[in-house]
């Protein structure tokens, strides 16, 4: 990540120098907190699937760097302790956090792939992504 942050510097972008940094900060709390976060509360989480494969696609070495960065900066976002509407409340605790990663993955949605899909699934112990759409058509 330097690389990419000394190039911008000698480019004369100095913003542009920060954005490995941040999104090294981002990918730093998201490895050190989400994990524990989503493993504890995912049975209340809708969309616990997408955010488990937002993150198998932010560390995935093929995501580009700027969707990377989008999607870290949804992730912290969810283990961020100043959250807008608490966690814990019932029905609501959630929604800015649901809210924050269905703009991410507007934005970059098109960067996870079924093998991002299929890790997600095999974390929470569900059937694969088409199994489970077969499942819903035969309901």
């Amino acid at each position: 990540m330097r690389n990419a942050r000394e190039i911008a510097k000698q480019a004369g972008d100095a913003e542009a120098a920060s954005v490995p940094l941040v999104i090294e900060h981002n990918a730093r709390r998201t490895r050190t907190r989400l994990i524990p976060k989503f493993l504890k509360v995912a049975g209340r989480i809708p969309f616990a699937d997408d955010l488990a494969a937002a993150y198998y696609c932010a560390i995935d070495p093929q995501t580009p760097m700027k969707a990377k960065g989008v999607l870290f900066a949804a992730l912290a976002y969810f283990v961020m302790p100043a959250d807008m509407v608490p966690d814990i409340i019932a029905g609501l605790g959630f929604t800015d956090d649901a809210t924050v990663l269905a703009t991410a993955l507007g934005i970059v949605g098109t960067q996870i792939q079924d093998t991002h899909r299929r890790a997600a699934s095999n974390l929470l112990g569900l059937a694969p992504p088409k199994k489970r759409a077969e499942q819903h058509r035969k309901l």
